[in-house]
């Protein structure tokens, strides 16, 4: 899980890969999930995660670029 400063330190490109990442993984553990993969505290990470991610990309699309932290 990234913390939320190093987050603010990618590139738009960057923070669109790994939200990319970040939903092929949630994809996954719902598919291992329908299986009997029983770990709920990753589907909430991933969540929590994406999120995040969600939050930069806007903050930095309102400040027009600039480094919004």
């Amino acid at each position: 899980m990234a913390d939320i400063k190093n987050l603010y330190s990618l590139s738009e490109k960057e923070l669109e890969q790994k939200l990319t990442n970040n939903e092929k993984k949630l994809m996954e553990l719902q598919f291992k999930r329908r299986s009997g993969l029983d770990k709920p505290h990753q589907f909430k990470n991933i969540k929590k995660e994406i999120a995040r991610i969600h939050t930069v990309i806007s903050e930095k699309r309102r400040q027009g670029g600039k480094k919004a932290r």
